[in-house]
């Protein structure tokens, strides 16, 4: 039987990104592929500055979780 291939929001689900805009719990921006995303720190209390490679956990709306 053939692995489901994840589409969408959910094929982006362990991809890594790069932090532009400093993320925190309460936000910031990261890009995934050739695409820009708006994100949150999936642990509340970390934060990660520009330039950091993170991964997404999850994807919220349009809000990617990351996690390093």
């Amino acid at each position: 039987m053939p692995h489901a291939i994840r589409t969408g929001t959910a094929a982006l689900e362990g991809a890594k990104a790069i932090v532009l805009q400093r993320v925190d719990g309460r936000g910031g921006r990261v890009k995934i592929g050739g695409e820009e995303w708006s994100a949150r720190s999936y642990v509340a209390d970390e934060a990660f500055d520009v330039g950091s490679e993170v991964e997404v956990v999850q994807i919220e709306g349009a809000t990617a979780l990351v996690y390093r």
